[in-house]
């Protein structure tokens, strides 16, 4: 969405000519009776008597002109998707041009062209969607009715299904949200929105990232900012793409809520294996049942975290097929098929020998980087470090032994000494 998307039309001619214009589009379809019953008053009010102010240097009456019109604006109209589009058009240009951007009137009549627009026939969403673009992007960056416009594209989006058409982007929203001239209660209500209407589309990868800036958003401390946090640990574990928690523990709700029963299991998820969360489930009876959570599946997590976190520390090395069961607490004949779940999850990238029952650690994911995965980092640059210093050296002794010189046309030549 952006400015230069707005088509204006009725654009040209005087205020009266615009207002006629616009009065004429509102009246298209009615009989020849009502149109002139209709007209009437629009052309008295317009009319200016002797000694009175020119219509174009009067703005109280042109205000009064135009709060007539908008209050008749009740559907979009019978035109086409490019008249009803140009009609709009211009009552926003008229809008913004005789009211302040935030001023109680703009507000007032903003609001009732949205209803208006919103409630329209299910058969001209397209034009739905381009008036209320067209709308958000005429008013200024930080009016707080762009945040009213957008939450009403959402809903709309949301209804029909259509989140896609909306192409939003979460640069966008944060650009946004720095903007706009709303509260911070404000700014968190729009991030959730967002989220559940992801949600709701089926888009729970989009979901989950939005709920993580809609928690980052919330004030610290409170009940509801703690349930907030709850509900987004509970929704990584459940949700089975997820397995990168360490960016839950940089929030500061998520923090605040260590004492939960749900952060204990978070923290195992992090940072250890399949006993620590068969200890912990054995300690909360009925935690899991509450939080809409399945065991399977949450043991499924912690092996391939498992898997993944002894790929790291091996990179480069084989694993034996009984130390990767070992690790996992499954049998021998199983790990062929949780490497390649771990592999296909992402985790890890490695070869599979079936003769030496072995796995290659080609790369793998660390669950956290802290100290411990620094150190592992550090000792194997100093390793890399010294491979490459080792070839150096044997690239230089090569050329001190003086390796033969290669003519033209491929001919080996030796090297010429002075007799």
């Amino acid at each position: 969405m952006t400015a230069a998307d707005s088509v204006a039309i009725f654009a040209e001619g005087t205020f009266e000519e615009q207002i006629q214009e616009l009065v004429n589009y509102i009246v298209r379809n009615r009989s020849e009776e009502e149109r002139s019953a209709f007209i009437r008053p629009f052309q008295d009010v317009l009319k200016t008597e002797p000694g009175k102010k020119p219509l174009e240097e009067d703005d109280n009456r042109r205000r009064k002109i135009f709060s007539m019109v908008v209050v008749e604006v009740k559907t979009l109209g019978d035109g086409s998707e490019k008249e009803i589009e140009g009609f709009f058009n211009l009552l926003y240009a008229h809008l913004f041009s005789l009211y302040a951007a935030d001023s109680p009137e703009t507000k007032q009549f903003a609001a009732a062209l949205i209803q208006t627009i919103s409630s329209a026939s299910s058969e001209q969403t397209s034009i739905k969607y381009r008036l209320l673009s067209n709308l958000f992007n005429a008013l200024p960056r930080k009016s707080p009715l762009r945040l009213t416009v957008y939450t009403t594209l959402l809903d709309l989006a949301t209804g029909n299904e259509e989140l896609d058409a909306l192409q939003l982007a979460r640069v966008d929203v944060e650009k946004w949200l720095r903007e706009w001239d709303i509260s911070s209660e404000e700014k968190s209500k729009f991030l959730k929105t967002i989220a559940d209407a992801y949600e709701k589309s089926g888009d729970l990868a989009t979901a989950y990232d939005y709920s993580l800036v809609y928690v980052r958003s919330l004030p610290a401390g409170g009940p509801a900012t703690e349930a907030a946090a709850v509900e987004t640990i509970a929704t990584a574990l459940r949700l089975p793409f997820v397995f990168d928690f360490d960016p839950l523990f940089k929030l500061n709700a998520v923090v605040a809520a260590k004492q939960h029963e749900l952060f204990s299991l978070l923290h195992i998820f992090l940072n250890d294996g399949l006993p620590q969360f068969k200890a912990w489930e054995k300690s909360h009876p009925g935690a899991l049942q509450k939080y809409q959570l399945e065991s399977t599946q949450l043991e499924r997590k912690i092996r391939l975290l498992t898997l993944a976190s002894l790929g790291f520390k091996n990179i480069g090395q084989d694993l034996p097929y009984a130390k990767v069961a070992e690790a996992l607490q499954v049998e021998p004949s199983e790990v062929e098929k949780w490497v390649i779940d771990v592999i296909r999850a992402g985790l890890l990238s490695g070869k599979l020998s079936q003769t030496s029952q072995s796995l290659h650690i080609i790369r793998s994911t660390a669950r956290t980087f802290e100290r411990e995965q620094w150190e592992a980092l550090e000792k194997r640059l100093v390793a890399w470090k010294a491979g490459l210093a080792g070839v150096l050296e044997v690239v230089a002794a090569a050329r001190k032994q003086g390796a033969p010189h290669v003519g033209a046309g491929g001919q080996t030549q030796q090297p010429v000494t002075a007799a």
